[in-house]
């Protein structure tokens, strides 16, 4: 019998991590906000970072704002990303707190767009995923534009995905188009793949 394609077994596993993400309580979102923020700006400065790419997380999502206003405190560029109908990403600094609901309902910076290159002048890249791997596969939620910016990119920065501590997985079905990630950050690590 042939296995399921990775696009089923992707689809059912987005299903099941988006529920327990659902079922999270405060205390556990708390708890995993304070140490993934740590590891944020523990790798920032590891790295050196005077520019990165950010995304503005989700209410289920592990939350990056608090990073994202630590970097901003610190002086560090940052640059958002902003969904195009043609599948790319545009990037803004953003305006002070100032933001929109993008094409898919996703919260997104409002600021002057930059083009989808700008992103080539960072120092670090920090993407959400469903889950990643210890190989660096990265499973996003299935919309590509991440997977397309990563792979037109010349000179690509460290990447790093942003999850749970649960959402490192053996292994995550792969397609053709997945870009490998760098390392993820969760409440508890940073894994470097």
């Amino acid at each position: 019998m042939p296995s399921e394609p990775a696009a089923q077994r992707k689809r059912a596993l987005r299903a099941e991590i988006r529920e327990r993400r659902q079922n999270m309580s405060s205390n556990e979102r708390d708890a995993a906000t304070a140490g993934l923020t740590e590891n944020l700006e523990s790798i920032t400065v590891d790295l050196s970072a005077r520019s990165v790419a950010c995304y503005l997380s989700t209410p289920f999502e592990p939350n990056t704002r608090p990073f994202i206003n630590w970097a901003e405190a610190q002086g560090i560029r940052v640059l958002f990303p902003v969904s195009r109908e043609d599948g790319l990403l545009d990037w803004t600094v953003g305006e002070e707190n100032v933001e929109t609901e993008g094409i898919y309902g996703l919260p997104e910076a409002v600021g002057e767009l930059l083009g989808p290159i700008a992103v080539n002048d960072v120092d670090l890249i920090v993407v959400p995923a469903s889950a990643v791997d210890s190989h660096g596969v990265r499973m996003g939620w299935g919309r590509g534009y991440f997977d397309k910016t990563l792979g037109s990119m010349e000179r690509c920065p460290p990447v790093y995905a942003v999850v749970f501590d649960s959402e490192v997985l053996d292994e995550v079905p792969r397609e053709r188009h997945d870009e490998p990630v760098s390392g993820a950050i969760t409440p508890t690590r940073i894994l470097s793949f």
